[in-house]
């Protein structure tokens, strides 16, 4: 019970965590109340003072003085005088004698005598009682039990009205505000996606504004770095090529009596400088054109895959239903890009299989065409699986003798994601290991 109470107060907490106008709100609403209690204590404070207190009970006392008749008009008149000026005051007064003893009183339960601190005098926040000396040196106390402050039904009713037009009043104010700060943070992961053309409206002339501009400088900046260095990158690995072709014709004239070794040598240099300068180019268009329109086509996927298999080699198993194959044959894709995943995923396995003939296997998965790439080599350890989709990443213990440029399987996952495909490489039972590609059909 302790545990599902925990992780419900958790799960408020975080609710009420990512509600952040609802927390400014409240805080407005708090300083008010807090205002209004500091602003109440202060009134108290005020009317408390001792000297600001003495001044009252010395207007008091004269006009006490002016209203109660004097000893010698008898007790009648002073009782009148007293039940009118109680009425009006809507408090009960109880006159005392010079010896402290009760003279009258309007309270249906008065004290009979004056109490022994009476000279000192006292008062509270809310006082009950007052005790005021007349000129005659005779003492009131004034009970203001009755006048303690019950609020009536219309005070109520305004009270309530003001409090809800200071909350509805403030909430736009706040809702204003934390909009413009979501609508940021909003813009911030859209940037850290990779959408380098995202901007922040501006709206007035504060600090929040301000913090837009500076998003949006700070945005373009990196949208324009970006740009320069896919340009670079792009016009550089281009630029490679007439070299390369160059450097090519010239080794061959220059190694045409060389030994058998050297010259394989430096064609399989060349060969993997000239494969990555391709790798780099067709990254770099994928990056360039992923905003832009796929430029879909119908093909029979079994068709590619039997195509690429014989080129390699490899072993095509299809475990389809006559309605699955048809699905397969017409399916949506860009054929360039299709066939140059599955083409790296194929020289990967043959790489790394250990001379044995690799295996692919389509099939249908979930409602999705699943294609499986699998090799027998020595595999991949599992906390290796994600990482050896990441640019130029070799595992440890590697060399770089096996051949490979180090961009194949990224290319696999731009291309997989480009055509809105998972990518995910899983350890092969008996040894090796699959990577299997999933299409939402």
């Amino acid at each position: 019970m302790s545990n599902f109470l925990s992780s419900q107060l958790q799960k408020w907490r975080n609710a009420w965590s990512l509600k952040f106008y609802l927390r400014v709100y409240l805080a407005v609403l708090a300083s008010l109340l807090v205002t209004s209690v500091i602003l109440y204590v202060l009134i108290q404070v005020a009317m408390n003072d001792t000297d600001n207190f003495k001044r009252n009970m010395e207007n008091f006392s004269y006009i006490a003085s002016s209203v109660i008749p004097p000893e010698s008009s008898g007790k009648a008149a002073e009782i009148e005088a007293i039940k009118h000026w109680g009425f009006w005051l809507d408090m009960d007064i109880s006159v005392f004698k010079l010896d402290g003893t009760l003279s009258s009183s309007t309270k249906f339960k008065p004290l009979t005598h004056l109490p022994s601190n009476i000279r000192t005098g006292w008062y509270t926040s809310l006082p009950d009682e007052v005790a005021i000396q007349l000129k005659d040196r005779r003492w009131i106390i004034v009970d203001m039990s009755r006048r303690i402050f019950v609020p009536s039904g219309m005070q109520m009713i305004g009270s309530i009205l003001v409090v809800l037009g200071i909350a509805l009043g403030s909430y736009p104010l706040v809702r204003r505000l934390t909009k413009r700060l979501e609508h940021l943070q909003t813009s911030v992961e859209a940037l850290g996606e990779g959408k380098l053309g995202t901007r922040v409206a501006v709206e007035g002339k504060d600090e929040v504004a301000r913090l837009a501009i500076s998003f949006n400088q700070a945005s373009a900046r990196i949208e324009a770095l970006m740009n320069a260095q896919k340009s670079l990158l792009a016009n550089a690995s281009h630029e490679l090529r007439s070299p390369l072709a160059r450097i090519s014709m010239a080794v061959e004239l220059v190694t045409e009596n060389a030994p058998d070794d050297l010259r394989k040598e430096l064609k399989q240099n060349i060969h993997e400088l000239d494969q990555l300068v391709d790798e780099i180019l067709l990254s770099s268009r994928l990056e360039a054109s992923k905003d832009s329109q796929p430029e879909w086509e119908t093909i029979d996927l079994s068709g590619l895959l039997a195509e690429e298999c014989a080129r390699m080699n490899a072993d095509l198993h299809i475990n389809l239903t006559l309605e699955q194959m048809q699905v397969a044959a017409a399916f949506r894709a860009e054929a360039k890009y299709l066939r140059r995943l599955f083409r790296n995923l194929l020289e990967n396995a043959e790489r790394y299989g250990d001379g044995n003939a690799s295996d692919v296997y389509l099939t249908m998965q979930e409602e999705r065409l699943t294609v499986d790439v699998c090799d027998r080599g020595a595999g991949i350890p599992a906390d290796q699986c994600e990482r050896v989709f990441e640019p130029f990443y070799r595992l440890p213990g590697s060399s770089e003798t096996n051949g490979g440029v180090g961009l194949g399987l990224s290319l696999v996952k731009q291309i997989a994601e480009r055509h809105a495909a998972s990518i995910a490489c899983l350890p092969r039972e008996g040894g090796g290991s699959c990577f299997r590609v999933k299409f939402t059909v």
